[in-house]
């Protein structure tokens, strides 16, 4: 939350007149930290303590036709070998607890693998070696289906659906879209006009958060029929209403316990631990925990997902940059987990710190057959941050001009309007610039030493564009905000063959043909655009990508009831 807003709301709760930079200020943890005394999840010890290990699939994707436990079960300390019937509710998706997308994610899966590390079972047993070789002893039947591990090959007619939910692998947004889009002016208009027109692709691959403390969780039965759950989840509340809704139980009889978290960088925000170890105490009685070992936190921990941007700016002589386009796709894996939300964020962030009249973005949650993603540190601003600096430094080089200058010339300053028609306020990049160039002997101009982002913005630099190309690329039917509250999906494994997903018709398109394996960031299969109409009813942009659709959802069951609730990420509000 910005300080101002911290000033305006909450003056009474705490002095924010802050003045630490340069003073030794001690964290409030670190004593704790240096001694040995801060609590940790897996200092928690209980009589009885049992461990739980997962039967882990091989394969990217398969079908799981039988699993045979009978050895397991009779194998010595065994209490419980736990398969996908055992599991009261076992749909889930973590961004359904602010009623935003639809269950996707089994915590034991049933019927289909559809990541390698895939959890089919899990064992119960008196030590950890004990459950290790019970896991060996399960027999799991698989047939083998084809996969998909990039995403541009994800969206192609014909590739592997990976996702139930969204058979095809595209997360629906807001229950109209395939993709998150922005538009701000004329884009294509503008790169027609422009000096330059500077392309580039950008790839980041996914990264392993490698916390010294790997996910975990530790149960234990309570008096008055609750739970305890110490644990190393970040984010508690979210961990406490995911094992509620999966276990079928009010949160009422679950005490979750945080406390120190041994890293997490992101990555134990969305944790499966919690709703587990607490349905191995609930089948056995006895205290369980569950622990990734480290091979199953760089296999099958989220990581940061992988992202590839295609951008586009139109640059004029003299550095500026008239017009940038964006078309991203976030690598989701084979759920949704965070994805979603990361590119909500990622599209509010464009097009960087700077004053671009037009601009233009779509952005693709797309599901493949590895690992689910989640969140690490900047989630979802970092992977679009180094596109647009990279980017800026192909600009620079291609104008001739000196990179930081480049970033000075096209900084917000204050006053300025932003795409998502916000203005720029508190605006800093310049001074940092100056800054990092005089501390590096980088010389400036005089005109970029002089240059502040309190002068010069505004004006005709804080009106909106008079005229914003608009379409309804990527628009679908068959989904609805119902379904998001009711997390309705396919009962069979394969696509469903209900209806499908219809695109909205564009006026005066014809239908594209199948994209191109490696399409630019204007990719040629889209016809010109009409004349752009302001802020009415739009025709289409010249390019943008349109990968297939995807098939709705059942329409069925009563709507989930639960306490008025608005949701920054969807804008929805539950009752």
């Amino acid at each position: 939350m910005p300080i101002e807003f911290r000033k305006e709301y909450f003056a009474d709760e705490r002095d924010d007149d802050l003045n630490e930079i340069g003073k030794p200020t001690q964290r409030q943890d670190m004593a704790g930290h240096v001694t040995g005394r801060s609590p940790f999840y897996d200092d928690h010890q209980f009589d009885g303590l049992t461990h739980i290990r997962c039967v882990r699939a091989p394969h990217h994707h398969a079908r799981i036709r039988r699993v045979d436990t009978t050895a397991a079960e009779r194998m010595p300390g065994v209490r419980r070998v736990i398969t996908a019937k055992d599991v009261p509710h076992n749909m889930n998706t973590l961004l359904s607890l602010l009623d935003f997308g639809l269950d996707d994610e089994e915590l034991i899966a049933s019927q289909r693998v559809a990541y390698k590390g895939a959890p089919v079972a899990a064992v119960v047993a008196d030590t950890e070696r004990q459950a290790r070789e019970a896991c060996a002893a399960v027999r799991v039947d698989y047939e083998v289906l084809p996969h998909v591990l990039d995403v541009e090959e994800a969206i192609k007619p014909g590739a592997p659906s990976v996702n139930d939910a969204y058979p095809g692998n595209l997360f629906i947004y807001h229950g109209k879209y395939d993709h998150q889009k922005l538009r701000y002016g004329d884009v294509d208009a503008a790169l027609r006009s422009a000096d330059h027109v500077v392309e580039g692709r950008y790839q980041m691959s996914p990264i392993e958060q490698a916390p010294i403390e790997t996910c975990g969780a530790i149960a234990a039965p309570e008096t008055n029929d609750r739970f305890v759950c110490y644990t190393s989840t970040q984010a508690l509340f979210f961990s406490l209403g995911t094992a509620a809704k999966l276990l079928d139980v009010s949160s009422a009889r679950l005490h979750f316990v945080g406390g120190t978290v041994g890293g997490g960088f992101g990555g134990k925000v969305d944790s499966l631990h919690e709703p587990l170890a607490i349905l191995g105490t609930m089948l056995t009685g006895r205290p369980c925990k569950y622990m990734f070992d480290r091979a199953e936190e760089m296999q099958v921990g989220a990581p940061r997902g992988a992202e590839r941007w295609y951008l586009t700016d139109g640059v004029m002589n003299d550095g500026r940059i008239v017009a940038r386009k964006f078309v991203g796709y976030f690598d989701a894996g084979a759920t949704t987990r965070l994805s979603s939300y990361a590119i909500i964020k990622a599209v509010g962030h464009l097009p960087g710190p700077y004053t671009i009249p037009n601009v233009y973005a779509d952005v693709y949650c797309v599901y493949t057959n590895r690992t689910p993603a989640t969140a690490m540190r900047g989630f979802g601003i970092t992977g679009v941050d180094f596109a647009i600096e990279c980017h800026m430094d192909e600009v620079a080089d291609r104008v001739g001009m000196d990179p930081i200058e480049l970033r000075i010339l096209n900084a917000y300053r204050d006053g300025d309007m932003k795409a998502h028609r916000r203005l720029a306020k508190n605006t800093a990049l310049i001074e940092c610039c100056q800054v990092a160039a005089e501390k590096a002997g980088w010389g400036l101009s005089d005109a970029a030493r002089r240059a502040s982002s309190l002068r010069d913005g505004g004006g005709a630099r804080g009106e909106l564009p008079p005229v914003t190309a608009l379409d309804e690329t990527g628009r679908v039917t068959g989904y609805s905000s119902g379904s998001y509250a009711r997390g309705d999906r396919p009962a069979d494994p394969a696509p469903a063959p209900g209806p499908r997903v219809q695109r909205a018709p564009e006026p005066g398109r014809t239908p594209a043909p199948p994209r191109a394996a490696q399409p630019s960031t204007q990719p040629e299969r889209r016809p010109a655009a009409p004349e752009p109409v302001a802020h009415a009813a739009p025709p289409p942009p010249s390019s943008s990508p349109s990968p297939s659709p995807a098939p709705a959802p059942a329409e069925s069951g009563p709507p989930r009831r639960g306490p008025t609730r608005f949701s920054s990420v969807s804008g929805l509000r539950r009752r």
